[in-house]
């Protein structure tokens, strides 16, 4: 069976232990999540689980399924990445005096559409927003120089369609506050 990269979409009520639960879905079906991002959803009260996973259409059923049966789990979807329109946020932390050997550094940050986020003594913070590949290829250019500490984040994402949330909402009578 052929593998791909889904995006699932989780909405959920915001209780503790939810997380570890949620994850518990994907540990008992051997699944690795490559990226997870938690926040609020645009339903007051509503938070939303971003969750990117290598694996099969049947089995990326199969967990938006189980996920579908947790208490407190509103609705889980699962999309393709033509679904949707994602990025991610990378910072890098370089040291501030390879900036003094001319304007190369300089160079790599505009090639790359990344930006300086903060210039101390000893180090300077880029930021690079954008898909996996890019913020990757930018950590492969600065190694070259130097770099004390790089992190991107999970994926962020929105559905090219009108979040089915809504949707599904409103077949159980339940109206959001906000058109999408």
């Amino acid at each position: 069976m052929k593998t791909q990269q889904y995006t699932l979409s989780v909405f959920t009520e915001n209780q503790t232990g939810l997380l570890s639960r949620v994850v518990a879905v994907f540990t008992r079906r051997h699944q690795n999540i490559d990226s997870l991002t938690v926040s609020p959803s645009s339903m007051e009260g509503i938070h939303r689980f971003t969750i990117v996973i290598e694996s099969t259409e049947d089995q990326a059923k199969k967990i938006v399924a189980q996920l579908d049966k947790q208490v407190d789990v509103l609705k889980a979807f699962y999309y393709t990445s033509d679904e949707l329109v994602y990025q991610e946020i990378a910072l890098y932390k370089v040291p501030t005096e390879v900036f003094a050997d001319g304007d190369s550094v300089e160079r790599l940050i505009r090639k790359h559409n990344a930006r300086i986020l903060c210039i101390e003594k000893k180090y300077t913070v880029i930021e690079k927003t954008g898909f996996e590949l890019e913020t990757e290829a930018l950590f492969n250019e600065l190694k070259k120089i130097g770099i004390y500490e790089f992190v991107r984040s999970g994926r962020v994402a929105v559905t090219k369609p009108m979040e089915q949330l809504n949707a599904y909402l409103q077949t159980l009578g339940i109206h959001s506050s906000k058109s999408n």
